[in-house]
This record gives structure tokens, C-alpha cells and sequence, in this order.
């Protein structure tokens, strides 16, 4: 009985894991062949080529989702967390003392955030349409609705996101099992009318395939790539599930099921080269027809959940990081901590996705922009892990430099191959992933200056301790919301200046994140007495924590300071942002941030703090 627990716990992380982790890269199957024998760049259907696109394929996924993530990446756990933001963390750490790296390490991160979220516009626009164009193989009258039943699909997908994902997640594990054995049952079936495709598994293939025509191979890249789209999320998922549970659902269950339904549609197009038309729907039998388009539809939409998610989780580390400014950030669990809602990603997502199928208007013309954010991703993580590799761990670089070399070489061919096919569509993610950049980076520039500019003004605090007697004093706490420097809050002085008073008690806090996804209750707080009735309180949150001042003043007891949150008042600056003689920015940057600033999300609301105990002060900082 002693077992039990721990064995009901795994397999609901598996059941879990197999919902969540795969819709991307399980959903790959609906187009990745397709798109390499009939996309943009057309293959003729003989045997020699289904041999070397499969055996080509087969070793793509074994060498960048099986031995890069799988294997290596998920090794790079920060507290269990894993993701491009996790990895820029984790590589952040172990630079810190070299600031060339540090910078280049924190370009790379800021790089991979972006160019997800130009892959989380992309993934719910082609999947869900790949999956709606089945109507098309059923009945070809069908195909005037395809456009319009997939805009309504992922309308009312983006409306429920607010009601959270934790009820719908639990129908999420039986759907892709389901998914996954039907991919495995009907590219059985198909192997069995043609078991010689199984000897595609020979990389001799692969090697002959890439050396008869170099040209039409690299071309072929551009759409091979599309079988590991989703390889990433193996490792950004980390967190919610645990290693184990990944690498045993991944080896044991969805790749055999991956390989063998690649290898039933090349089997197909042995026996029947019109196949092509579209090989996923084609391997099952008519009578299955219409069950699998619904399938691929509910598979397609828990692809897309999951991605939206990711963008939540990304926009949420973002804020936190100091890359953002605060925004809206909903819990939609109590229970589950990852799981948020923030309305802004949300609906510019939904937007950005109507764009995408009204632009493109079929999965064939959306394949050309899906691989040059997911080869971006996938190089930048080999850069972050090779760092992390040679500094943090000290592989032996006899070891170390050729596994990086291999990742990096596959990584760039798969990149550049994609990155010729930018003016069929390639130009969408790149161009988010620009905007995305100057965003994320001015931002961060902005706020650096502005830490710098109240930094160079601050007042010593010992000087308002020294003249504190001087000065008539009130019932009351006061918290004074201050910046990490050492000096007095802004806020605090103009409290004195206009209303030359001071509390009877006077707190000045300051919210510290971290490099780490989470801080324990027991790390949250540190107290310092500095005398006079005057405290200084830090509370630390890591990336992925929600802040809650209220809550974690209540910790404050244990030093014998308590606080009552609905009896004190909150003194918060506001920052009216001018511009200097010598700005630090170029003006149109400068004009960005302020922009931002001024649309942030109140650091009364953003922090949780009765709005009824919070007075705002402003002042005018020239940056």
C-alpha cells in the first residue's frame, strides 16, 4: 500500500504531460510530409526521395528532440524550471562577473523570448487549420468553409482562456492518447502494405538523400524542420510536470507513435503518389474520415492551448524581469501556481492569428513562416546550453565542443534553409520578433536610466533619521514603496516637504526579484531595524511568482513588527517621466517608454494593495 501513492502521483504527471507537452510537435504530422513533397518547393514522389525525406526526418528528431532536449537541455533545470527565460537565468548566473557574456547571454535570451511569441501567433493559425482542412479530403464542397469553422474554433478557444485552463486541461491527457495511438494504429497499417519504408531508418539514406542534390536537400530543410516544431516545449514544460515523466512519455509513447505514422504516410506515397494530396487523412479509412478530422481539431486546439499558455508564462517572467512593464497578470487557479490569464497577450495573440489565416489563408502558405521562428529558437538555446556547458558545468571541452559543434551546425542548416523562404512568409515572425525586441529592450533601457536618475538624487536615509525628532509625528504605519538603492523614497521626502509629518512607524520596502522561478516563504522577507522607529523590509519573489505585498507583510511578525494592512497607508511615487537636455535614448525610444509608462498597470494593483490605503505622489524625472 506504501507504493501506491507515488505510482498514482507519476501517472497522473504522465497523463498530464502527454496533454499538455506534445499537442505542438504531435500535431506536426498533418502537414510536415505534405509540406516537404508538395509545399513551396516540390519533390518528385519516388522511392529514392521517400526514403532520404524520411530517413532525414527520422534523424532530425532523434538529434534535436531526443539527444539535444530530452537528453542535454533538460539537464539545465533552474529549480525545476525550464525555457528560454529559465536558461537566460541560469546562464545569467553563472556570467555575472563577465560582462561582455552577460551582455551577449542577455541579448540571445531576449532574442528566444521574441521570436516564441512570433511562434505562438503561428502555431494555433496552422495547426487548427491543417486539422479543418480535412473537410476538404471528405467532400471538396466543404473547402469554403474551412476558413470560417477555424476562425470560429479559435474565437471561442481565446474567449474561454479567461475561465483558466486547469477544467479543460483535465479532458487534455485521454484526447492526445487517443491521438497518439490513432497516429501509431493507422501508420501500422500502412507499414504492413509496405514494410520496405522501415528501411528508411538507415541514416545511409539520409546521407545519400543530402549529397545526390545539396540544392534541392537544403531546400527540402525548410519543410523538414516542421516534424520538430514543438521540440522546445519538451523543455519549457519542465516545470509543470518533472523531468521523469517527459523523457518517459517522449521515448516510451509519442515518438514511436510520430515515427510510425511519418513512416505509414511515406508508405502510402509508395503505393500511391496522389496521396500527397494530403497523406495524414489519407491513411485512414473513409469510414474514419470524419472521426479524425474531429480528433486532429481537438488535437490542434490543445496544440494551441498550450502555446497560448507558454505566451502567458513568457509575458508573466517578462514583467517580472524587468523586460515589461506591469500589466494585468489573472490567477485562474488556486491550486496550481503557473496557471494565469493576461488579457493584453490574449487578445493581441487573437488578433495577430485572425491576421495570419486571413493573409495566408491555408496551412501550405502558413508553413513557409512556422520554421524560422522555431530554427531561431532552437539555435539560441544551443548557444545559451553551450555557455552553460563550458562555464557552469566544465565538460571536458574534448567532449563538449564537438556535441556543441553537431547542435549548432544542424541548428544553422535548418535556420538558413528557412530563412530563404522569409519573403513567403517568413518576414510575420521575424517581424514580431523585431517589434517584440525594441519593446522588451527599451523598456529595460528605460527603466535603467530611471533606477539611475533616482539613484543620483537620493537623500541618505540616515539624514531623515538625524532630523526625524524635528519633525511632528502621527498615529499609524506607513509603508514607503522604494527603490533597491539604500536611500530614502521619494515618496517619503515629499510626504515630509508637503505634509511635514512622519508616522509613528515608518516602513521602507522594496520588492526584490530573482534568478530563480520561485522563493520559498521562508526566504521571502528580511527585516532591518534602522532605529527611530524606521524599517527597512525586502521581499523577494522569484520570475514566476505572483506578488502579493499584502500577504507577505503578514510574515513580518515573526520579526514583532506587525502589520495591519487595512489600518496603514501605502505611499507610492509616481514617476512623470521628461525629457533631459541629454537624453540616454534616441527620442523615438524615448517617446516608446514613456508610452509604456504611462499605460502600466498602477503598482497599487500590480502589487495587491486596497487601493483605499494607497496614496500616489508624483514627480517629475528628466531620464
Amino acid at each position: 500500500m506504501g507504493h501506491a501513492q507515488p505510482q498514482q502521483k507519476l501517472s497522473t504527471q504522465v497523463l498530464g504531460a502527454i496533454g499538455v507537452v506534445y499537442g505542438d510537435i504531435g500535431t506536426s504530422p498533418l502537414y510536415a510530409l505534405k509540406e516537404t513533397f508538395a509545399g513551396h518547393h516540390p519533390l518528385p514522389i519516388v522511392e529514392a526521395n521517400i526514403f532520404g525525406v524520411l530517413s532525414v526526418m527520422f534523424w532530425t528528431i532523434m538529434l534535436l528532440v531526443s539527444i539535444k532536449y530530452v537528453t542535454v537541455i533538460m539537464r539545465a533545470d533552474n529549480r525545476g524550471e525550464g525555457g528560454s527565460l529559465s536558461l537566460l537565468a541560469l546562464v545569467g548566473e553563472v556570467t555575472e562577473q563577465k560582462p561582455r557574456i552577460k551582455w551577449f547571454v542577455t541579448v540571445l535570451g531576449i532574442s528566444a523570448a521574441t521570436l516564441f511569441y512570433g511562434d505562438s501567433m503561428i502555431t494555433p493559425a496552422i495547426s487548427v487549420l491543417s486539422a479543418v482542412e480535412g473537410l476538404n479530403v471528405l467532400a471538396p464542397q466543404f473547402a469554403s468553409y474551412v476558413i470560417p469553422i477555424t476562425i470560429l474554433v479559435l474565437t471561442v478557444l481565446f474567449l474561454i482562456q479567461k475561465r483558466g485552463t486547469g477544467t479543460v486541461g483535465l479532458a487534455f491527457g485521454p484526447i492526445m492518447v487517443v491521438w497518439f495511438l490513432s497516429l501509431a494504429v493507422f501508420g501500422l497499417l500502412a507499414i504492413a502494405q509496405s514494410p520496405q519504408v522501415m528501411w528508411a531508418l538507415n541514416p545511409q539514406y539520409a546521407y545519400e538523400f543530402l549529397s545526390a542534390s545539396p540544392r534541392t536537400a537544403f531546400l527540402t530543410l525548410g519543410s523538414v524542420v516542421l516534424a520538430v516544431t514543438g521540440g522546445e516545449a519538451l523543455y519549457t514544460d519542465m516545470g509543470h510536470f518533472g523531468k521523469f515523466p517527459i523523457r518517459l512519455t517522449w521515448f516510451y509513447f509519442v515518438l514511436p507513435a510520430l515515427v510510425l505514422n511519418y513512416f505509414g504516410q511515406g508508405a502510402l506515397l509508395l503505393g500511391n503518389p496522389q496521396a500527397i494530396e494530403n497523406p495524414f487523412y489519407l491513411l485512414a479509412p473513409a469510414w474514419a474520415l470524419l472521426p479524425m478530422v474531429l480528433l486532429a481539431t481537438a488535437a490542434t486546439v490543445i496544440a494551441s492551448q498550450a502555446v497560448i499558455s507558454g505566451a502567458f508564462s513568457v509575458a508573466s517572467q517578462s514583467v517580472q524581469m524587468g523586460f515589461l512593464p506591469r500589466m494585468e497578470i489573472r490567477q485562474t487557479s488556486d491550486k496550481a501556481q503557473g496557471q494565469i490569464y493576461v488579457p493584453f497577450t490574449n487578445w493581441t495573440l487573437f488578433l495577430a492569428v485572425i491576421f495570419l489565416i486571413f493573409t495566408f489563408r491555408s496551412s501550405s502558405n502558413l508553413a513557409a513562416a512556422y520554421g524560422i521562428a522555431v530554427t531561431g529558437t532552437m539555435t539560441i538555446d544551443t548557444l545559451l546550453i553551450g555557455l552553460l556547458i563550458v562555464i557552469a558545468w566544465r565538460w571536458p571541452l574534448l567532449l563538449a565542443l564537438p556535441l556543441i559543434g553537431i547542435f549548432l551546425a544542424v541548428d544553422l542548416a535548418y535556420f538558413s534553409a528557412n530563412a530563404i523562404k522569409i519573403p513567403q512568409g517568413g518576414w510575420f515572425p521575424l517581424g514580431i520578433a523585431a517589434v517584440s525586441f525594441i519593446v522588451l529592450t527599451t523598456w529595460r533601457r528605460g527603466r535603467g536610466l530611471l533606477s539611475a536618475e533616482l539613484a543620483r538624487q537620493a537623500v541618505p536615509i540616515q539624514v531623515v533619521l538625524d532630523s526625524s525628532d524635528d519633525i511632528h509625528h502621527i498615529q499609524g504605519t506607513a509603508v514607503f514603496l522604494a527603490a533597491p538603492t539604500e536611500g530614502a523614497p521619494s515618496a517619503l521626502l515629499h510626504n515630509i516637504k508637503h505634509n511635514q509629518v512622519l508616522h509613528e512607524r515608518n516602513i521602507l520596502l522594496t520588492v526584490i526579484v530573482e534568478d530563480k522561478p520561485y522563493v520559498t516563504q521562508g526566504n521571502r522577507l528580511l527585516v532591518d531595524d534602522l532605529g527611530k522607529d524606521f524599517y527597512r523590509v525586502r521581499i523577494f519573489y522569484g520570475f514566476m511568482d505572483t506578488p502579493d505585498i499584502p500577504a507577505a507583510l503578514e510574515l513580518c511578525s515573526k520579526w514583532k513588527l506587525k502589520i495591519d494592512v487595512m489600518t496603514t497607508s501605502f505611499f507610492i511615487s509616481r514617476a512623470v517621466i521628461v525629457s533631459s537636455p541629454t537624453p540616454g535614448m534616441m527620442k523615438w525610444r524615448e517617446r516608446l517608454f514613456r508610452a509604456m509608462a504611462k499605460n502600466a498597470m498602477s503598482a497599487a494593483e500590480f502589487f495587491k494593495i486596497p487601493t483605499n490605503r494607497v496614496i500616489e505622489m508624483g514627480m517629475r524625472i528628466e531620464i
